[in-house]
């Protein structure tokens, strides 16, 4: 009797495939999972019925010692709501995929030494691995918890290249770069910045971008109003009364996230601004609040839902590779961002009138 190519009533499962190839769900197992004490004609014969049975391999995170799902921790203090949401989204998604499990964890202190207890705590309560989004990314007393107790860890966001560990993250300085030309092509020429905070290397990044532009165009980035800003809205409300306040006003503001851009277009508004008429205001990230303000943001889209995901494939493929005796693995993986043009972005307003009066 021959066998069907693949089953088309109910799951496939490891033992269907172990069956097919005629080997032990351990030793499929081991293929998933890249362990190299295979042989090849075993590995093949494994390969094909994958193929065969159209497997889904769900349970390619197990435990190859007690066949249970592995728990990827997640470490998380940022300030930013709409980041954390859309991180979770593409941290469930990515251990939906893999057939593992998710365990979250705040540690929102800045002390160092509860930021250290919290992350022994935490990594010592079963997790396998740990993903680290910004700021904590960035921790060297959480970093320092994790090496002591072995801890595999994948960081987010760090903003720049390290040679230490793994990363997922865009090119925040070409980001922040592209955001400012954007600005320029449009006629401003005294635009103002709000810096992120001042522990995130991203922060640095940005800034640095935003001077880079600024130098090409043949302008001197220290005669441009900056203000410091942690992220989170109520500092953007400061940042930009701040920004507004000046004379002569920026004709633009760059804010280094949508909450703390979104706090500018609301400081505008009660400053009797119009947004973009008298100001231009951008931010960077485009999460929720570029789309639920008005006007909607100008923004740098930045995937923060697809940098998840690729952290928990990263940490995965870590696991897999220190159970087969191989080193830790280290490097960065950069996404692509995009600037996204909405509303909030216009010329300048001399720029306007001009246009207005040649229309006339």
């Amino acid at each position: 009797m021959t066998r069907p190519k693949r089953r088309r009533h109910g799951t496939v499962t490891i033992q269907h495939v172990a069956r097919e190839a005629g080997v032990s769900a351990m030793t499929v197992s081991r293929v998933i999972n890249g362990e190299s004490n295979v042989r090849d004609t075993t590995r093949s014969a494994v390969l094909a019925a994958i193929e065969k049975l159209n497997y889904s391999p769900n349970t390619a995170a197990r435990s190859l010692a007690a066949g249970e799902a592995l728990h990827i921790g997640l470490l998380y203090a940022n300030p930013s709501a709409a980041y954390l949401s859309q991180f979770l989204v593409g941290t469930l998604e990515g251990a939906r995929r893999a057939g593992c499990h998710v365990v979250l964890e705040p540690c929102e202190s800045e002390r160092a030494d509860e930021q250290a207890e919290a992350t022994r705590r935490f990594a010592t309560s079963g997790v396998d691995g740990v993903i680290l989004p910004p700021p904590l990314s960035e921790s060297l007393p959480v970093h320092a918890e994790l090496a002591a107790i072995g801890t595999p860890v994948v960081t987010v966001a760090m903003g720049g290249t390290h040679a230490d560990g793994l990363d997922v993250r865009i090119d925040d300085r070409a980001a922040a770069e592209e955001m400012t030309r954007h600005l320029l092509d449009l006629g401003h020429r005294r635009v103002g910045f709000i810096v992120g905070h001042p522990n995130n290397r991203s922060s640095g990044e940005r800034l640095q971008g935003f001077r880079d532009a600024l130098i090409g165009a043949g302008l001197d980035p220290d005669q441009m109003p900056v203000e410091q800003g942690y992220f989170t809205y109520r500092s953007g409300l400061v940042a930009a009364q701040r920004l507004l306040a000046r004379e002569p006003r920026p004709t633009a503001i760059f804010a280094s996230n949508d909450d703390m851009a979104a706090a500018a277009i609301s400081v505008a508004h009660r400053a009797g601004l119009d947004v973009p008429g008298d100001v231009s205001i951008v931010g960077f990230d485009d999460t929720a609040p570029a789309t639920t303000v008005w006007p909607e943001l100008t923004t740098v889209r930045q995937p923060i839902a697809a940098m998840a995901e690729q952290a928990v494939d990263m940490l995965l493929a870590e696991l897999r590779a220190r159970r087969s005796g191989r080193p830790a693995g280290q490097g960065d993986r950069v996404l692509k961002h995009s600037l996204v043009v909405r509303e909030s972005s216009a010329a300048p307003p001399a720029n306007q009138a001009g246009k207005k009066a040649a229309r006339d």
